[in-house]
């Protein structure tokens, strides 16, 4: 084992960033999501989703609240759906690129929003970048735990079958 203090906290930093990255966009997504039941969120992103060729149609059958709250279901969902990955890697998958899918939706307002690429409200879409990184990396490593989930049992079978 190496013991010089950039290997430690080499080692940690790799055992710790995964989880810490995962959770803390589990934490992004409730939070998000949450904020979808507020009248403020709601009419917050409004602007972005009423110019989007995506969603824009929403706002015929349902309210400002009602869009809001139904990307608050999705997006308290997709988090919750990730969080299982212990458990249900395949769930935490799905939720992962559902995630994925949302993230380069979101990134779609800057250019279908008028002026927004140029706005200091870019920001708020332009974070959504580390977030789809982050996404697309829990994607990966939920089905690398789905892959070996299905290779120990199938080798567990075939042990069982010889015995």
């Amino acid at each position: 084992m190496d013991t010089r203090p950039a290997a430690r906290i080499e080692s940690i930093a790799l055992r710790i960033g995964p989880q810490f990255t995962r959770y803390a966009i589990v934490a992004l997504l409730l939070i998000f999501g949450g904020m979808k039941w507020t009248a403020a969120e709601a009419s917050g992103i409004e602007p972005f989703v009423s110019h989007s060729p995506f969603f824009g149609w929403l706002y015929g059958p349902l309210s400002v609240q009602g869009v809001s709250i139904v990307f608050g279901i999705f997006e308290v969902a997709a988090g919750l759906a990730i969080a299982l990955r212990p458990v249900f890697p395949m769930v935490s998958a799905a939720g992962s690129a559902f995630t994925v899918v949302m993230f380069l939706t979101t990134l779609s307002f800057l250019v279908t929003t008028p002026g927004l690429a140029a706005s200091p409200e870019a920001g708020f879409v332009m974070k959504d970048i580390v977030l789809l990184g982050g996404a697309i990396w829990t994607l990966g490593e939920a089905l690398t735990a789905v892959r070996r989930r299905g290779e120990s049992h199938a080798s567990g079978v075939a042990r069982a079958a010889r015995a």
